[in-house]
């Protein structure tokens, strides 16, 4: 059921090499980008729910609970992939998508699960450079192709010496 929700292949998925830093009412999550989306740290947004001393043994034993009473197996909503830790070393850890992330609060019983989620929507959408080389590339593309469209219906080039803009002159003032 959940592998629709994650890359067909993870091994040819390519993840950042950075681990960033989200934080939910005073708890750091992390996130990494693997194939153009953020993938969230289970054990951080289980221990951002649950306030559970130990995460992980919470995550292993609602994976347990999950599977006997719904016959769910959370894990095919997650991939391993290497985050920093607290050591400055990076470890495989359990990690979703905004949309697994989605499944996975549904079975954490948490006053803090709704308010979660309107958190997560927001983090979704990145804003930086990184997250939006992906838009930027497809937004040069089309550029280019409408570029070579209208080249072809008008039998020109389209950029030429005799329409190129000179760069401006710097405009700031210079200290003296």
């Amino acid at each position: 059921m959940g592998k629709e929700l994650m890359p067909a292949n993870p091994q040819a998925v390519s993840p950042s090499r950075v681990t960033k830093i989200a934080v939910f009412r005073g708890i750091k999550i992390r996130k990494i980008i693997c194939n153009n989306e953020w993938f969230f740290s289970v054990i951080d947004v289980v221990a951002a729910l649950t306030g559970s001393e130990n995460p992980r043994d919470y995550w292993y034993k609602m994976k347990i609970r999950v599977k006997t009473e719904e016959g769910a197996e959370l894990s095919t909503f997650c991939r391993q992939l290497k985050l920093e830790s607290s050591d400055g070393k990076r470890y495989e850890t359990d990690c979703a998508n905004t949309e697994a992330m989605f499944r996975i609060i549904q079975s954490i019983p948490s006053p803090k699960a709704e308010p979660f989620k309107l958190w997560l929507a927001k983090v979704k959408h990145p804003k930086g450079f990184v997250e939006n080389k992906g838009v930027a590339k497809r937004g040069g593309n089309v550029a280019g192709v409408a570029r070579e469209k209208l080249e072809q219906e008008t039998g020109g080039k389209v950029v030429s010496h005799q329409n190129y803009l000179a760069k401006p002159q710097d405009k700031r003032l210079k200290a003296k």
